[in-house]
């Protein structure tokens, strides 16, 4: 019952983060769960609630076809980086992993937190689109998290928020199923593991309704600073419990 009673509020809490600022699920969700579940556990019950989460924001934009020519290179890279790390979050490296993932929130938050303007040129986006999609795969197949470094490199293109959101959201949305197809693989997200996550959608769709009415009215970067000092923590306290 605890852990039920767990699943739901953290899934809540999750997919009003994503209402909000329009990322953040995989984040909060792994982070929390992997607390008191392995990592490769925490990663499974996200695949269902963040597919579906990421589809629709994938979808409520217009331009999903010429996004997806465009980054099809980062997204490729996303799904062999993710595979090519299989193993990384299952088996006897449990403890690794929550290092790893710890490790991965303290970095993201710095980054937020920092509010590090970065830009990319055309010339450096056609370069680096491979290198961080093999880095953000491998990223994913170790912690279950998938923002990093794609969501600082996509930011930095200089896109505007209706193509950011939805880029981000076509991201998300292959990193998911790379994942899915990892842990597949590893045995970590059978029959039984696609039914526990299904039951998590409830929660993250209605805590994503949450916080998209929320957002019209809070400003946005006082949450962010919140959001941002709480993975911070978060990521700390993941870090101390694994070494």
């Amino acid at each position: 019952m605890f852990t039920l009673t767990l699943i739901t509020l953290t899934f809540l809490l999750a997919g009003f983060v994503k209402g909000v600022i329009g990322l953040g699920l995989p984040t909060v969700a792994v982070g929390l769960l992997g607390l008191v579940m392995p990592p490769a556990e925490a990663a499974a019950l996200l695949v269902v609630p963040s597919l579906v989460t990421n589809l629709w924001q994938l979808f409520a934009g217009p331009r999903f076809g010429a996004l997806a020519a465009r980054f099809w290179p980062m997204l490729g890279m996303i799904c062999l980086g993710t595979w090519a790390g299989a193993g990384l979050l299952t088996g006897g490296s449990a403890g690794r992993a929550t290092v790893a993932l710890g490790a991965a929130l303290v970095l993201y938050a710095l980054v937020g937190l920092g509010r590090l303007q970065l830009e990319v040129s055309p010339l450096w986006e056609r370069l680096l689109l491979p290198i961080v999609g093999a880095a953000t795969g491998l990223v994913t197949a170790a912690t279950g998290v998938f923002v990093l470094p794609a969501v600082p490199f996509l930011q930095a293109l200089g896109l505007d928020k209706e193509d950011l959101i939805q880029a981000l959201g076509l991201s998300f949305t292959v990193s998911t199923l790379a994942l899915a197809v990892g842990l597949a693989h590893d045995g970590a997200f059978g029959t039984a593991a696609i039914g526990r996550s299904a039951l998590a959608i409830v929660p993250a769709l209605a805590g994503m309704g949450i916080g998209q009415w929320v957002r019209l009215r809070v400003q946005p970067g006082v949450f962010r600073t919140c959001f941002f000092a709480g993975l911070l923590m978060l990521g700390a306290d993941l870090v101390i419990r694994g070494l």
